[in-house]
């Protein structure tokens, strides 16, 4: 679905919704307490990378680069699956796609399964912090500058999956910034903060004309971070594209003389038919190199707390 106007700035309709938010937090409670009587703990360290927000952050390619960084494995739930990313999620694919190892499904048989493999290589998991039937070893928030804490509300009223006073249950947190800033986005003291970089680097020369699509939580981002852009198309998050839907697109950019752009994320979605046609602009994430200090550190710590 597209991500809720009322998500990013309270008005009546997110005014309307709180008693619902009510209860999504009270049943979710609940759900959470009785899975933690199943958790299990992995042999491995777990490092699990989350938000407290629904979708839309750029929690993604954060998990890239520290995967990248240990040469760790990724599990992942792998959300909508379709046949144009082979049955496994666009996420995975396109993390898969950088030469990275990823495991979707059911992420505690996964853990389970890498546990036969090399222990001394934590395993990184995308998402699940609001999951507790696997124990973390490390946890890190990812927060986006731009959208902050969006309207402070819980779902449905906000984007919160839980209220901002869980943020002092993670051991760090990645602040990717933002050439605007959300005001009143402030993080509790006594929690490491990180700061990442995003830069979206277009396939194309300065001069092209581009007609822009994007199906993720903000396509604003993107759009907004191209180039000479004449026309957006937005795009539920993780919209799986029809022949109508490129057709529709395609008559779009001759009628504009442009040429078509998405996100790396959008193109794995596309049919194979296509994706010789349609670009993506990259997206390059630099996180401070203090965090991997940060990182080594903790991971040390946390081996020899295992021993």
């Amino acid at each position: 679905m597209k991500t809720p106007f009322w998500f990013l700035k309270q008005n009546p309709i997110a005014w309307l919704l709180i008693p619902f938010s009510v209860v999504y937090y009270f049943f979710g409670r609940i759900v959470f307490w009785f899975r933690k009587f199943r958790q299990v703990k992995s042999r491995r360290l777990i490092i699990c990378v989350g938000n407290i927000l629904a979708g839309g952050v750029g929690k993604t390619p954060i998990v890239k680069e520290i995967a990248n960084y240990l040469d760790a494995p990724i599990v992942m739930r792998g959300y909508k699956k379709s046949e144009e990313t082979s049955g496994v999620g666009d996420e995975a694919v396109m993390l898969a796609n950088n030469g990275l190892v990823v495991h979707t499904g059911n992420r505690k048989v996964n853990v389970l399964m890498l546990n036969e493999q090399n222990t001394d290589v934590p395993i990184v998991m995308d998402d699940g912090l609001q999951n507790p039937t696997i124990k973390k070893d490390i946890s890190i928030l990812v927060f986006d500058e731009g959208i902050g804490f969006g309207n402070g509300l819980l779902l449905p009223a906000g984007p919160l999956r839980v209220p901002k006073n869980q943020i002092k249950n993670a051991d760090a947190i990645i602040v990717i910034k933002s050439d605007k800033p959300r005001k009143k986005f402030k993080l509790p003291a006594g929690i490491p903060v990180f700061y990442a970089k995003n830069q979206t680097v277009s396939p194309y020369d300065e001069d092209d004309k581009l007609v822009a699509f994007a199906g993720i939580g903000y396509p604003k981002k993107f759009f907004s971070a191209l180039g000479n852009v004449v026309a957006t198309k937005a795009f539920p998050d993780h919209y799986q594209y029809n022949k109508q839907d490129i057709d529709m697109l395609i008559d779009l950019a001759d009628k504009k003389n442009a040429r078509l752009i998405t996100t790396e994320k959008d193109w794995v979605r596309l049919p194979k038919s296509v994706q010789g046609k349609i670009k993506y602009a990259k997206l390059e994430t630099v996180i401070d190199s203090l965090f991997f200090d940060w990182l080594k550190e903790k991971i040390k710590c946390q081996q020899l707390i295992r021993k």
